[in-house]
């Protein structure tokens, strides 16, 4: 742990959309004075706000700017790959609190320097191949078909697409890049198997929290767009343990000494490989299945241990039943309508990310989240 102050009352939140939701809505129930920023005014997250102020993320000079000038006493934020270098960079140089270096973020937030940095004999990495333009390609560099094709910097499920030959390559090769701010292209081993999330905790360079969850993506769209998450997973006990020992090296590999750390993982014969790895909360909102499923507030454990609590309880009471996490989906610039939904009369928690009427924004161009629900599965 880096900078860290004793207790601490402004806190600074990058981006104001659906994933930091309950970052905002817990550091309000808390006391503390919440301020956000983000490139666009229209964010869903905004009116929690104590304090808000339209700056784009990226731009470290501006966010360290009116991080001085609010006086903030942390700068962070949850399931925002594109914010944590901001926030890292920011809070090096501003000698605030910080889990990893901003070079350990930026690494994460970019695929190519992610595999680069494991390094080809890293058990666990997948053969690749990086183009910056077509002239790049050719039999010889793309030789491992099939092919997941992802812009190397865009977030989320943008822009990525499977591909079985040079034909479809060349077909979706624009489309891809234009996600893509370097305008590089990495071409990954696709990998047919289940694929798992992890969620863990680091503290003082030590595993303290580890679960792994099963994913569930709609199988007739690119990219593995996510639809559920389920709790507990199918893998067996031995697949878990190697799992936890591949997190264990990449963890340590990355430099991550404390704070949360989210994994996307593929089994294959039961083996796993990385296909995703950051240093901060996950996108999805998994804290609250966690958090029903065995008793254990990941949100709350960052904030506290980014203030300087030093007396965290890694503690899980996991319950018999199973609980599922599951995204309302609806196609993007479409009205949407929540009354097309089935929820459960018993779910653990429901959450809109749209009214009836509002239209769809496009992120990932195929099937977008509009909200989700918690429910345990007897």
């Amino acid at each position: 742990m880096k900078g860290v102050k004793n207790m601490t009352r402004k806190v600074l939140i990058l981006g104001a959309g659906n994933a930091q939701y309950d970052a905002i809505k817990y550091c309000k129930e808390k006391g503390f004075e919440v301020y956000g920023c983000s490139y666009t005014d229209t964010d869903k997250s905004i009116p929690l706000l104590d304090h808000f102020e339209k700056i784009n993320i990226i731009d470290v000079d501006e966010v360290k700017e009116y991080a001085i000038k609010i006086n903030a006493d942390i700068v962070y934020s949850v399931g925002s790959d594109v914010a944590m270098p901001t926030a890292c960079k920011v809070s090096e140089q501003l000698n605030l609190p910080y889990f990893v270096s901003s070079e350990t973020a930026i690494i994460c937030n970019n695929k190519q320097q992610m595999r680069d940095y494991l390094g080809s004999d890293f058990e666990g990495n997948v053969h690749y191949f990086v183009s910056s333009n077509k002239d790049d390609l050719s039999e010889e560099t793309l030789n491992f078909f099939p092919m997941m094709m992802k812009p190397v910097d865009s977030q989320g499920q943008r822009g990525v697409r499977l591909v079985s030959n040079m034909d479809e390559v060349l077909e979706e090769y624009d489309e891809s890049m234009s996600h893509s701010k370097s305008k590089k292209i990495i071409f990954e081993e696709y990998l047919n198997g289940p694929e798992i999330s992890v969620n863990a905790y680091v503290y003082e360079k030590e595993l303290k929290f580890f679960l792994v969850s099963d994913r569930v993506s709609f199988e007739e769209y690119p990219g593995g767009i996510i639809k559920e998450h389920h709790l507990p997973t199918k893998e067996s006990p031995v697949v878990v343990e190697r799992i936890r020992a591949l997190v264990e090296r990449v963890v340590n590999k990355l430099n991550i000494e404390n704070g949360p750390v989210y994994f996307q993982i593929k089994i294959v014969n039961d083996v796993p490989y990385v296909i995703e790895v950051t240093p901060r909360l996950d996108g999805c909102h998994m804290w609250n299945v966690i958090k029903e499923y065995c008793g254990f507030d990941l949100l709350d454990a960052t904030f506290q241990h980014l203030l300087g609590n030093e007396q965290l309880a890694f503690c899980m009471k996991e319950k018999e039943g199973k609980f599922k996490l599951v995204f309302t989906c609806e196609k993007p610039n479409t009205a949407f309508d929540r009354s097309k939904y089935i929820i459960p009369d018993k779910c653990c928690y429901l959450r809109w990310y749209y009214e009836n009427g509002d239209n769809v924004r496009v992120l990932n161009g195929f099937m977008e989240k509009g909200g989700y629900y918690i429910e345990e599965v007897k």
